[in-house]
């Protein structure tokens, strides 16, 4: 939406206005040098929603990397979320309908969201919720989020940012949040030797790139500090930061000072070429076979014959879940060569980092593959699904690290009960492991030898049968829970440490009652900060569980190029 507003001085041509931020009436106004935007305040917080971060790319720009809007006259509307990405249909277990529960959600929204009923393929847009009474030059350190969804779903409006604005100046620590939308499933990443020779891998990283210039740019005009920015991401999101930690040779470009990363760490991928099968289906769905130039086909292919073939391809809740179809793909470029061969080699920018996982990652996931029931079944479907290319000894040796008794499985701490199937508990024990655990302990291992690095294990049950499954910690720093999750973002994005400042008393915030301390202080038992019930209540344990299975998992891991 876009109106013309007179206050004073007639606005121009964004172009020629400074960055700046004032009041129409009861409304916020900023101006920055491509447009001008009236967002709205509630309470104490101001909020900025649905501005163009990027050109539409839509059309001759689908498949391309993003660029910066173009400029305009006037005034546009910024009181609503923007649409989001085109979403991939999920597919359900095929014997969903058996289970004695409810499974948890497959999305990822916190309490009290509205569900995703605007998408398009016009969505590059960034949201910025920030102190009502913040200045152009208060420099306000910014926190900067990357939803989750398997790389096939999600959308920055699931996750409102005004409870971690008014709960830092509760604080007297104020900061700023900012929310971005990424292209998605095949939009985001499309992966094939031609893709690789249009330059155009990985667009939904880029995207996230093209985002935080923005932040860079724009942010001092809401109050925020371009130097003093935190990306913090989940799932999906927490594997972006962490991927953004290795591009540009390691290099943050002075975008970022610090990364956190809930229930995702960088890890090894596969190569550009693994993805040329699904490139290939969609080129066929859309009669694009015969074109002379198969991209530039499905660039302009009608977008319901598009999306057809996006949603007859796996979903990260079909069969082969985290074997996902549409996921960052090492294209010696955005991402050189294998992360975990990057992170042992110390490429990787020296900021402070936060990374932790919940206790049962991999429950949720394993409810996908009920099918598999039997121990050859077992082997079979990790050699495919997960551990690539490797030998039938390798895949004997993770076997019995992974034996099949239920009482050593996920979720963790209950004995031999609610194991759905005979190798339901296995299999969720692995994929928690070589998904989350293991890629989390391997990145502090080697990231606290040369920057401060903290940790934390969410272990607050939610259910019997999926125990602390992935997504579960997501409202311990959204909402007000307890605050501690909070606290220790805000803390982090002031200080670059996530503990209180010794001046805080306990009334104030909880974190003040315990010391997180660095991961690597003691190398033989790293500590992890732990949430565990009742609410509120943390402890420090330490990062030792099922060290020998994660470090197999990390040998196979360095053996993929």
């Amino acid at each position: 939406m876009q109106r013309v507003l007179l206050s004073g001085l007639a606005l121009v041509s964004a172009s020629s206005v400074f960055a700046s931020r004032f009041l129409y009436g009861d409304y916020p106004v900023v101006a920055l040098s491509y447009g001008v935007f009236e967002g709205f305040t509630s309470g104490n917080v101001s909020s900025f929603l649905g501005i163009p971060y990027a050109d539409p790319p839509v059309g001759d720009l689908r498949f391309r990397p993003a660029r910066p809007p173009k400029p305009w006259i006037g005034v546009r509307n910024a009181t609503a979320y923007g649409a989001a990405c085109l979403q991939q249909g999920t597919i359900g277990s095929s014997q969903a309908g058996q289970l004695p529960f409810a499974l948890p959600p497959f999305t990822y929204p916190i309490a009290n969201v509205t569900p995703i009923i605007n998408e398009s393929e016009d969505c590059l847009f960034v949201n910025v919720l920030t102190p009502a009474s913040a200045q152009q030059d208060h420099g306000l350190p910014v926190l900067m989020w990357f939803f989750g969804g398997g790389y096939e779903t999600g959308d920055s409006s699931s996750y409102p940012g005004a409870p971690i604005v008014e709960r830092s100046l509760v604080l007297n620590e104020p900061v700023v949040f900012v929310s971005v939308n990424y292209r998605l499933n095949a939009l985001g990443f499309l992966a094939s030797a031609e893709v690789q020779e249009a330059g155009a891998t990985n667009l939904g990283l880029r995207d996230q790139q093209l985002a935080m210039e923005w932040v860079h740019e724009h942010i001092s005009a809401f109050g925020g500090d371009p130097d003093k920015v935190i990306i913090w991401g989940e799932s999906a999101g927490s594997e972006s930061t962490g991927y953004h930690l290795l591009m540009h040779n390691g290099s943050t470009r002075g975008l970022f000072r610090g990364a956190v990363m809930e229930s995702g760490s960088p890890h090894a991928i596969s190569n550009v070429s693994d993805g040329q099968v699904y490139y290939d289906e969609l080129v066929q769905s859309t009669n694009c076979t015969g074109a002379a130039d198969t991209l530039e086909c499905l660039r302009h292919a009608p977008l319901e014959a598009l999306w057809a073939a996006v949603n007859a391809t796996p979903s990260i809740t079909s069969y082969q879940s985290n074997n996902l179809a549409w996921q960052p793909r090492i294209d010696g470029n955005i991402i050189p060569y294998n992360p975990s061969r990057m992170i042992e080699d110390g490429v990787i920018a020296k900021v402070p980092i936060i990374a932790g996982d919940c206790e049962d990652e991999g429950t949720i996931f394993a409810l996908t593959s009920l099918n598999v029931t039997t121990d050859d079944e077992f082997r079979q479907y990790i050699q495919v699904n997960y551990l690539f290319n490797l030998s039938d000894s390798d895949i004997d040796e993770v076997a019995q690290a992974y034996p099949a008794d239920p009482s050593l499985g996920s979720p963790f701490g209950t004995g031999s009960m609610y194991n759905i199937t005979p190798q339901y508990k296995r299999m969720a024990a692995f994929i928690g492991d070589v998904i989350f655990q293991a890629p989390r302990r391997f990145l502090l291992k080697h990231a606290s030898k040369t920057q401060n690095a903290w940790a934390f294990r969410f272990k607050r049950n939610d259910d019997p049968y999926t125990g602390v499954y992935h997504t579960a910690d997501i409202p311990e720093f959204f909402t007000d829970i307890d605050y501690i999750g909070t606290d220790a973002l805000i803390y982090f994005a002031h200080y670059l440490n996530p503990n209180a400042p010794s001046n805080v008393a306990s009334n104030v915030s909880y974190l003040s009652n315990i010391t997180w301390p660095l991961w690597n202080s003691s190398m033989d038992a790293p500590p992890l900060l732990t949430f565990v019930d009742p609410v509120p209540s943390v402890n420090i344990t330490e990062d030792t569980y099922r060290l020998n299975q994660t470090d197999l998992l990390t040998q196979l891991f360095l053996q993929v190029s």
